[in-house]
């Protein structure tokens, strides 16, 4: 069994839920109301954008306080390197409906933040990649200069 903490956001009056259905992929969480009366199910949809070319000064808070006029922003974040803590250039929106969604891209792709014109559209899931390569030590034939391991007599 798995708990979830449920926040609804937007205008919801005093809906009774009967059950609640939640539907979960890679760009969207969809979740379903279905009231006492017959035929009556409200939908939600969020959507998450991908942000690029962001200014290495825009911050988590920039960047929600930017979209926000665009609609109801659920989730801001700029990503950041592991090692230096510095921003990595890109970074995540969801907004909490289509609509928000749909208009955040048109008032922020190719429109300047923080001294950076951004990329903005709607972001894909993760795509099956190739394990990195690796350059760092180990392996190796042993011995030198090419000419294979060497053998001790």
């Amino acid at each position: 069994m798995v708990s979830l903490g449920l926040t609804l956001s937007g205008n919801v009056r005093e809906v009774v839920p009967t059950f609640i259905k939640c539907v979960f992929t890679c760009r969207e969480v969809s979740i379903e109301i279905h009231s006492f009366l017959p035929g009556k199910t409200i939908i939600y949809v969020s959507k998450k954008l991908y942000v690029g070319n962001l200014s290495y000064d825009t911050t988590d808070e920039t960047l929600r306080e930017a979209f926000s006029k665009a609609g109801v922003v659920e989730e801001a974040s700029v990503l950041k390197d592991q090692g230096t803590g510095r921003s990595r250039g890109f970074g995540f929106v969801t907004m909490a409906d289509d609509a928000g969604g749909d208009n955040a891209i048109q008032m922020y792709n190719d429109q300047e933040l923080d001294g950076r014109r951004l990329k903005v559209n709607e972001a894909r899931p993760k795509t099956d990649r190739p394990p990195r390569r690796s350059f760092g030590g180990g392996g190796g034939s042993g011995g030198g200069f090419g000419r294979g391991p060497r053998n001790d007599y």
